[in-house]
């Protein structure tokens, strides 16, 4: 705009257009080169030797005409100085007005383009002229906190929380429609649903668990719910404890008995009912029983019993009888399951019969590093009878949108589980009430207050996620190929507040510098302190958390976030027990809430609002360096099998000095040249989705991702493998090198995309 009114005044002066103007920017390039001011004078008019002008005209003296020439561009030099002042002083003045006296934010801004990043939106009449009307970054989040700070969170949850709601109910399909309706309120861009029909779980009748003495029933246990996905089957065996059922705790196990048949009994926490599931049926165990320990939990006041939980047991995400596909419309595919279904019967228990159940063991010499005190003796049986039966239900997920302005089909999804097994106030009520609020905050934002989002909002609320995420991964399986390159991220609100206490993060690396930059800024509503101070950030999800298939199935960043005491659970997650009046004495409803809604809300904003989407490449970077670095303490053990162990660390060199190239060029970007800056934040975004391996089926393998997935593709898989080089037995050489071949081109892949188009790939793999 600037330029238009220089050109325009030079040609008022000269009385023709300016001479050829052939490039301006204040920006350095991309390719390193410096800024420059390059005017270049027609042919016909260069001054040297020969006369300026025509030939033939005798009465125009050479060297006034040189002298002419010389004083138009000093005047216009002059012009652009004094045009290039007053746009600076100007810009200065709109920085200073933000607080009082001219003076800049006390947060202030560390250079000129992080200035320019938060400069904000141009706002536009309706004839399509441009009025330099900006919100700051300053403007934006005083403008949110009001909002928040205007919000009664503790009615809106007590509006929600009337009923149990679960999957595929009525009450559950009640509580949809009174979403979708406040979303219409709301004047949302657009709202809609989708259904899917799926295979959920149900008990028909009570299970049972039977204490065995000489063949008779000593005690008879008759849990209140049960664990989803269950085989149904009655099994009997000597019951062995087996701490929190992890990996590592049957390992230890394996070398003191002989765990075949037996039935376990496993403490809940640490890891999801599926993960110990599957580690139990790894060891051949005939059943598993799972308790929360109270001392593993946080607790509203001074009870310390917990009622027999619900959960799953389905190592996997989504409906596990059409595994990889979308459950749309009764969609009839050949009869399938996902492989992530036990074989094995899985049952709660209180913590009151959990405890006496292990009281029933002798006390044996447990594995090092255990409890003191604990008992794993067989003097008595158990059995267990599980009478759970499929049922098919229909599900809705309900959406809601507000487009964006620049880019409309990039978007940021929030989204919250809306049913529950009882009343679920702290897992799935509060997250639907905050995911409601900040829609009508963000809506009134736009709407009213003249906030113009770059990017898209979606806001989800998803059914079926007590049963595994199942309403978020069906949508992600229906639209597997599209929402990778159109969602820039997904933030999740299930179970976000669960004690007063420090903020637990969960993400990708991708995701850290931003909110921890966030974080210096809002106060913990118990101590007052920063949350940044005290809070932790985790690389990765838990199976059971909604993100877990958003980054390990589609590739697209994401976030879930938890306050808790102590860093420990709420003890009434998945109970009878988690009602309002319970989470009512476990925190201070609003502050926490409110706490709660300025973190996802700043979040949204960032992602919506910057120029450039504020996602760090160079914290992926570091997490693939300490990953190659783990695998080559094992470098001894790749050179006997005569590997070029400098394969992988190539593979992440090259993706490193993507990352590093990439990182500068966003430095050195101009921020106005929109259709440039879109293609490096769509590589950024994409950052996620190299990391899915695409040597490896969605439908047998659906969670690629090499880092936080599932299968023989990941870092994981490949190091718990190399451990067992020394045991032939276990070992299996032509499978370890497949592994080790499938995570070494995923990153090199990872490495190419990163670097941009085919032609700047300088390829010496």
């Amino acid at each position: 705009m600037k330029m238009d009114r220089a050109r325009s005044t030079i040609t008022n002066i000269f009385g023709r257009v300016p001479l050829t103007y052939t490039r301006f920017s204040l920006t350095p390039q991309t390719d390193g080169d410096s800024s420059q001011v390059e005017m270049k004078l027609a042919d016909e008019e260069e001054c040297g030797d020969q006369p300026l002008g025509d030939h033939h005209v005798k009465h125009q003296p050479q060297q006034n005409g040189c002298k002419s020439l010389c004083f138009k561009i000093l005047v216009v030099v002059l012009l652009f100085m004094i045009g290039f002042l007053v746009g600076y002083l100007s810009y200065r003045g709109r920085v200073g007005a933000a607080q009082p006296n001219g003076e800049r934010p006390a947060q202030c801004l560390d250079s000129i383009s992080e200035a320019i990043e938060d400069e904000g939106d141009t706002l536009s009449d309706t004839d399509g002229s441009q009025e330099p009307a900006f919100l700051y970054w300053n403007d934006l989040k005083p403008m949110l906190q009001k909002k928040i700070a205007a919000t009664s969170f503790d009615t809106s949850i007590q509006q929600l929380s009337g009923t149990r709601r679960e999957a595929g109910s009525e009450n559950e399909e009640s509580l949809a429609k009174m979403v979708h309706d406040n979303f219409n309120s709301f004047a949302l861009d657009k709202v809609w649903n989708d259904e899917h029909y799926v295979r959920l779980q149900d008990s028909n009748r009570a299970n049972r668990i039977a204490l065995l003495k000489d063949d008779s029933e000593e005690e008879i246990f008759t849990p209140t719910s049960y664990v989803a996905y269950s085989s149904a089957a009655s099994v009997n065996g000597s019951l062995v404890y087996a701490q929190y059922g992890t990996e590592k705790d049957f390992q230890d196990l394996k070398g003191l008995m002989n765990l075949t048949g037996k039935l376990i009994l496993v403490r809940s926490g640490f890891i999801p009912y599926s993960e110990k599931v599957r580690n139990a049926e790894r060891v051949g165990a005939s059943g598993v029983l799972i308790y929360p320990e109270p001392t593993d939990f946080v607790f509203p006041g001074q009870i310390d019993d917990i009622d027999t939980p619900f959960g799953h047991a389905h190592f996997g995400t989504g409906d596990p009888f059409t595994p990889g596909f979308p459950s749309f419309n009764h969609t009839q595919f050949p009869p399938s399951k996902s492989s992530g279904l036990p074989q094995i019967p899985v049952q709660t228990l209180s913590s009151t019969d959990g405890k006496k159940l292990y009281g029933k063991l002798e006390a044996a010499g447990c594995p090092n590093k255990w409890e003191s005190g604990c008992k794993l003796g067989n003097q008595y049986k158990v059995k267990l009878d599980v009478n759970n039966v499929l049922a098919e239900k229909k599900i809705y997920n309900v959406f809601g949108v507000l487009k964006g302005f620049d880019e409309p089909d990039r978007y940021v999804v929030v989204g919250a589980q809306r049913d529950s097994k009882g009343m679920g106030v702290s897992k799935a009520v509060v997250g639907t009430s905050l995911l409601v609020e900040l829609a009508r905050m963000l809506s009134e934002m736009v709407k009213k207050e003249g906030y113009k989002p770059r990017r898209s909002i979606v806001f989800a609320s998803w059914s079926g996620g007590d049963f595994g995420a199942v309403g978020a991964t069906e949508w992600l399986e229906g639209y597997l190929t599209t929402l990778h390159l159109k969602a820039i991220s997904f933030i999740n609100l299930d179970a976000i507040i669960q004690g007063p206490g420090s903020l637990q993060v969960s993400g990708s690396p991708l995701m850290y510098s931003m909110i921890q930059k966030i974080l210096r800024e809002i106060p913990d509503p118990v101590t007052n302190k920063l949350l940044s101070q005290e809070f932790s950030f985790s690389n990765g999800f838990s199976m059971e958390d909604a993100a877990y298939p958003f980054l390990t199935f589609s590739g697209i960043p994401s976030a879930s976030f938890r306050f808790q005491k102590a860093k420990k659970p709420y003890a009434y997650l998945g109970t009878e027990k988690d009602t309002y009046q319970n989470f009512k004495n476990l925190v201070d409803v609003d502050s926490m809430c409110r706490t709660a809604a300025s973190v996802t809300g700043q979040i949204i904003l960032r992602l919506t609002h910057d120029h450039q989407l504020p996602l760090d490449v160079a914290r992926y970077s570091e997490e693939l360096r300490k990953r190659t670095k783990d695998l080559f303490l094992q470098i001894n053990a790749l050179v006997t099998m005569q590997l070029n162990v400098n394969w992988i660390n190539s593979a992440w060199g090259d993706f490193n000095r993507a990352a590093t190239k990439l990182k500068t060029t966003i430095t050195e970007s101009d921020l106005h040249n929109k259709p440039f800056l879109r293609s490096l934040n769509d590589r950024l975004m994409k950052i996620e989705h190299s990391m899915l391996s695409p040597y490896v089926s969605p439908k047998e393998t659906p969670f690629r991702h090499i880092l936080y997935g599932d299968g023989n593709h990941t870092f994981d898989a490949v190091m718990t493998h190399l451990g067992f080089i020394k045991d032939k037995a276990q070992f299996n050489e032509d499978l370890f090198k497949n592994q080790l071949a499938l995570l070494t081109w995923t990153l090199q892949s990872a490495a190419n995309a990163l670097t941009g188009e085919v032609w700047e790939i300088d390829n010496e793999f």
